[in-house]
């Protein structure tokens, strides 16, 4: 995984907005409608070329495919895993149930999410499609080599076993810690295949902290810090064999706009973090909520290997950040881990989790990463 040896890399959090066409196909599909599977791979392609130019011209150093082929971060195993069948029914945000403006305001913006509903567990896991992840990772080759300029380095998501095992309900194991070893057992083929294409692997795990206000909501600390440790083992069970620094993880506490007063603090975090076997943490710091726990990282610092991809441009607002207060993020972060070479910039979250659910106008996020890039100009010639 590369450094900001020289300059500040920039990076970001992995999904980047769909176009239209594509949404709404993959929103035919994922309501099990007729569509023509060419058709939909035709459209992913595309999108995928597209994305992948739009991040280039931006300035982007770490890109991705910008997740277009799948329907959202995590509910696209459901296509190459076994097991899973009907309706979960997650627990809203602890912020809708204390706050009814909030919700009804939420409401009213009629947004179409995949993951609110996702299937569940019926049945034994098992990674069952590799087909499917084998074409996408083709695709992206392909589509790289068309275009006239080179990232520094790629990266490609996959979802923690912990945030399906919270969304995709289980009525098969015995226990949680089974149905998230059996998780981690079927992850593992799409993590170890996509080191192998020669891609840093990003571990999508919002779990790690959302599921505080979410699943946890109104119980124990302890309680849900032990989740943490538990899918942490996972995570590390799923790792087994690949060298730590071909890995980060990507933690938050949900994207989505709101006021976020029962999100866990950083601070109770950061131990159960550092056991997993990664080589760096990619974690929303440019949010109004979280936007001052660099403190935190200066107090409790992060494993001596770890990199810090620090989220620094706000993905639920069309804000546009300036490239001084971008530049200014930056800088804090880098004296929080006294070292500018352990810091990549990148954004707080992905711009469109799930098809069609981005709360950011597409034009405005490359604006965005625009600003990414100028701010992390910035930054480096005054840390280096």
């Amino acid at each position: 995984m590369l450094a900001s040896a020289t300059r500040i890399l920039t990076t970001h959090a992995g999904s980047l907005p769909r176009p239209q066409e594509l949404v709404e196909l993959q929103l035919r599909a994922s309501r099990g409608e007729p569509v023509d599977p060419a058709a939909l791979a035709a459209a992913a392609a595309r999108a995928t070329r597209r994305a992948l130019a739009r991040q280039l011209e931006c300035g982007i150093d770490v890109g991705n495919d910008g997740e277009q082929p799948r329907e959202s971060f995590f509910t696209y195993v459901r296509y190459r895993m076994s097991g899973f069948a009907g309706t979960s029914h997650r627990p809203p945000v602890a912020d809708l149930v204390r706050f009814p403006s909030y919700r009804r305001l939420a409401e009213a913006r009629n947004q179409v999410s995949l993951l609110g509903s996702p299937p569940r567990a019926v049945g034994e896991v098992r990674y069952v499609d590799r087909a499917s992840l084998e074409r996408e990772l083709a695709d992206f080759a392909r589509a790289l080599g068309e275009q006239p300029a080179r990232f520094a380095e790629t990266f490609w998501t996959a979802p923690s076993p912990g945030i399906i095992a919270c969304a995709m309900q289980n009525d098969y194991y015995p226990t949680l810690a089974a149905y998230l070893e059996a998780l981690a057992d079927a992850l593992a083929v799409e993590y170890r295949a996509i080191v192998a294409a020669g891609h840093v692997l990003q571990i999508d795990a919002p779990d790690l902290a959302m599921e505080r206000h979410r699943l946890f909501a109104g119980r124990p600390l302890d309680e849900f810090l032990g989740f943490v440790r538990l899918t942490v083992a996972a995570i590390n069970r799923a790792l087994e064999g690949l060298k730590p620094e071909r890995a980060r993880l990507h933690v938050c506490w949900g994207n989505y706009q709101g006021p976020h007063l029962f999100d866990v603090p950083l601070e109770e975090l950061l131990p159960a973090l550092g056991e997993a076997h990664v080589g760096a943490l990619v974690l929303s710091m440019a949010n109004p909520r979280h936007a001052h726990e660099h403190r935190v990282l200066a107090r409790t610092p992060l494993p001596e290997r770890w990199l810090l991809c620090a989220g620094v441009i706000d993905t639920t607002t069309n804000y546009v950040e300036h490239p001084e207060v971008v530049a200014e993020r930056i800088e804090r972060a880098a004296h929080a881990l006294g070292d500018p070479r352990r810091v990549l910039a990148c954004t707080d979250c992905g711009f469109d989790t799930s098809t069609g659910f981005g709360m950011v106008a597409e034009e405005l996020v490359w604006e965005k990463l625009k600003a990414l890039r100028a701010g992390a100009d910035l930054a480096s010639a005054r840390l280096f």
